[in-house]
């Protein structure tokens, strides 16, 4: 490739692509889908407000690329196809070689020797042998440029390789598993095109994670892949009554019948052909032990399902690490992780397979459309005097709950009359204050399960207009009908919680209607400082949000 040919650029195009590796996509340009299309295997979104979106070239993203399917050249055609002005010539290059360090070194299975590591570049393989954290993985040296691996410590090579900055190609493929028939029952729906598209995509390459809105039916992106595999499969969920849904979905769905399908979790301990179990089950200790864990070795499983992906406690990272030969599949709606393990998900789970905007399938009418609003609330003296004599760790408890607060949640449940309202927040205390304001039920972490979904199924059915839900209804609960939610109070300024919040309110109303995601926010306190870093989320998906004060709202 050409070095005066690659830099060129292209004439007028949507993209502008800068040194420091952000790529900025015009989006009003007759040829910006097109654009988007091309990065997005590459580049990762990292705000999309109203008419220029920032992409990011990293190194995780590239590798991601690489092991999905593409190569340098198909990057640098869409960046030097798209571009306004010139690509810088170094950003190309590193393109080029940060690539290529993905693949030097192999990890596959060998017919005398059994799992080993291989390489194209020897010096790479020496220098990662002389590593003190890779060297106890390996086994014997087989020749020059093969060594064994220890078949238990295939994911943990991978996590290690890849932060040396070696991403090994993982090429030993995966074991059918047990087989378990089932069927997709299309009676009545078919899959979406972009559903078939990201169960193919995830298919061809055995394993990965798809990225899909809320409300966009994750959930049967899963059971067509169930379907490719026809084996036993284990789906690991957030909480028991997103795994009740999973199966209400699976028998209204598919062939499956109750009795093949289990529940493991802290109620039931059913080990079946499709076998639905909880995280916080997997991750509870006995005696210092993760006892659960032997429901791993259970049965020959032939396909892993993780929903909500990016929230995969390490526990459970751990025990994946010994489950590389069995296709795996994350599901989520974001790959954001407050605790930065992205890294981790592309090196244990698999790359990312499969990733559409918010907005497009907005656009294409098959999740509701949001208005998202900020309102602002003046604290009182007295609540100022207490927020500016308190404890730094004690501020944000003592603004984001203030009792100024509740006048303007009841105008927005007033505005609203009619339309089935969320109020979500995170402080116990100041939820259960809302619901005997608005005479309104309360979902909390220590709400039996059966009450849960009974409470949920009567929001469903609109025979209680108002739920106030703490963080347990932030994952995995399936309310189609919810149009407004008013967020109070949150996990301080966490992105991956402003997506399953506002993903409560995405499914297609029945009447076709508008969604209203508000978050009531104490001004001149961390509230306002925190509601800012979420709503990157909001700028990152293409929603626009306004800022309102406090008496305009009513």
């Amino acid at each position: 490739m050409a070095t005066d040919t690659v830099i060129k650029g292209g004439v007028n195009g949507p993209l502008i692509v800068q040194s420091d590796k952000t790529v900025l996509l015009e989006v009003d340009h007759d040829r910006a889908d097109d654009a988007r299309v091309a990065i997005a295997p590459f580049a990762e979104l990292e705000r999309a407000p109203e008419h220029v979106h920032t992409y990011r070239i990293t190194p995780l993203a590239l590798w991601n690329a690489r092991a999905a399917g593409h190569d340098a050249e198909q990057v640098v055609d869409a960046l030097t196809n798209y571009t306004r002005f010139p690509v810088p010539q170094p950003l190309l290059i590193d393109v080029v070689d940060t690539m290529a360090r993905f693949g030097r070194l192999q990890i596959a299975n060998h017919p005398a020797h059994g799992l080993v590591m291989t390489t194209t570049d020897r010096a790479v393989l020496e220098e990662v042998l002389r590593s003190r954290k890779i060297a106890p993985m390996l086994g014997e040296r087989i020749d020059d440029d093969t060594v064994a691996v220890y078949p238990s410590e295939r994911g943990r090579l991978k996590q290690a390789l890849l932060k040396v900055g070696w991403p090994a190609e993982d090429l030993a493929g995966y074991v059918d598993g047990e087989a378990h028939p089932m069927s997709l029952d299309e009676t009545g729906w078919a899959l979406r095109g972009y559903q078939q598209e990201a169960a193919t995509a995830f298919w061809a390459g055995g394993s990965g994670v798809v990225v899909l809105p809320c409300g966009a039916g994750k959930t049967l992106v899963g059971m067509a892949a169930m379907a490719q595999a026809q084996a036993t499969t284990l789906i690991l969920v957030t909480n028991t009554v997103a795994g009740r849904q999973w199966k209400r979905e699976l028998l209204a769905r598919t062939s499956l019948t109750e009795d093949e399908i289990g529940e493991y979790s802290g109620e039931r301990k059913e080990i079946r052909p499709i076998t639905i179990a909880t995280y916080q089950v997997l991750t509870r200790k006995t005696k210092g032990a993760y006892r659960h864990l032997e429901l791993l070795d259970s049965r020959d499983w032939g396909l892993m399902i993780y929903d909500e992906v990016h929230l995969l406690p390490a526990p459970v990272f751990r025990m994946t690490a010994d489950l590389q030969s069995r296709r795996r599949l994350g599901l989520t709606a974001t790959l954001v992780r407050e605790d930065g393990r992205e890294g981790d998900v592309f090196s244990l789970i698999g790359p990312k397979r499969y990733d559409v905007p918010w907005r497009d399938i907005e656009q294409q009418g098959w999740i509701a459309p949001a208005e998202c609003v900020e309102v602002r609330v003046t604290l009182t003296e007295s609540e100022r005097m207490s927020y500016a004599t308190a404890d730094v760790d004690e501020r944000y408890r003592i603004c984001s709950s203030a009792r100024t607060k509740l006048p303007v949640i009841r105008s927005i449940v007033e505005k609203h009359a009619g339309e089935p309202t969320l109020v979500i927040g995170a402080y116990l205390d100041q939820l259960d204050e809302i619901g005997a304001e608005l005479d309104a039920p309360v979902i909390k972490g220590s709400t039996r399960n059966a009450e849960r979904e009974r409470l949920f199924e009567a929001f469903r059915q609109g025979e209680i207009p108002q739920l106030v839900v703490s963080k347990v209804a932030n994952f995995s609960i399936d309310l189609p009908e919810a149009a407004v939610a008013i967020q109070i109070s949150g996990t301080f300024g966490s992105r991956q919680e402003e997506a399953q919040r506002l993903g409560r309110l995405l499914r297609p109303k029945a009447n076709g209607g508008q969604a209203h995601f508000y978050s009531v926010v104490a001004r001149d306190t961390v509230d306002a400082d925190y509601a800012a870093h979420r709503q990157r989320f909001l700028a990152e998906q293409g929603y626009a949000y306004t800022i309102r004060d406090a008496e305009d709202v009513a």
